[in-house]
């Protein structure tokens, strides 16, 4: 009888925490939108002005960010709809998969471009500093949509996580192209480094698309 009750006090206490998990979800789904939209116009700005395909397809991939942080935002707006939670989870999922083959379809556009008609990244004061910022903000905001997409059962947002740490890897690609550009003229390394992490963007995109959920995804709030 007292692990009964127990039981029935954890099971109370989980339906009474998903709700606050959902909040933490959608405030950190308005940062993503809003963060990507000031990112997205600062780099293709900065792109547009200093010639670089490199900033432009940045400030592109923030778009797309901002499109699957808007999915991400309904999915937690719908969330309290047990009845129809996994059906716009799939929803969701879908539409995060379609985001990640876009975003893969246009890196392996733009650096086999750059590769063949040998186009170096450009130097933009802007596009370093921006690269920079977004390193540092990118893991820490994939980390906090992780746990909350672990904690709600929620592949869509866990997803939405790899897509934050992915822009982590842009950011970096950025930086270093820019960088050893500029010091060693290996006008290479960016559109080569980019290529390298499309097979991965698209195996999840087409996981996303399939439906599948994560490993570690198992519903942890009720």
């Amino acid at each position: 009888m007292v692990q009964l009750d127990a039981t029935v006090k954890t099971s109370e206490s989980l339906s009474l925490e998903r709700p606050a998990v959902v909040q933490r979800g959608r405030r950190l789904e308005y940062f993503t939108i809003g963060w990507n939209a000031v990112e997205g116009l600062v780099a293709v700005l900065a792109g547009l002005i200093a010639g670089s395909i490199s900033l432009v397809g940045f400030g592109i991939d923030s778009f797309i960010e901002v499109t699957s942080g808007s999915v991400l935002l309904w999915r937690m707006s719908v969330d309290a709809n047990e009845r129809d939670r996994e059906r716009n989870e799939k929803r969701a999922l879908k539409v995060v998969g379609i985001c990640f083959v876009a975003l893969a379809a246009y890196i392996a556009y733009e650096s086999a471009t750059d590769l063949w008609f040998k186009r170096p990244p450009d130097h933009s004061i802007p596009g370093i500093i921006l690269a920079c910022v977004s390193i540092v903000a990118m893991p820490l905001l994939s980390r906090a949509k992780r746990k909350v997409g672990h904690m709600l059962g929620s592949a869509a947002m866990q997803a939405d996580a790899k897509q934050a740490e992915f822009c982590t890897y842009l950011s970096a690609i950025l930086l270093v192209g820019l960088l050893l550009n500029a010091v060693f003229g290996l006008w290479w390394a960016d559109p080569l480094a980019a290529l390298v992490m499309v097979p991965v963007i698209a195996r999840e995109g087409f996981e996303g698309l399939q439906g599948k959920a994560c490993d570690d995804c198992g519903s942890k709030l009720q």
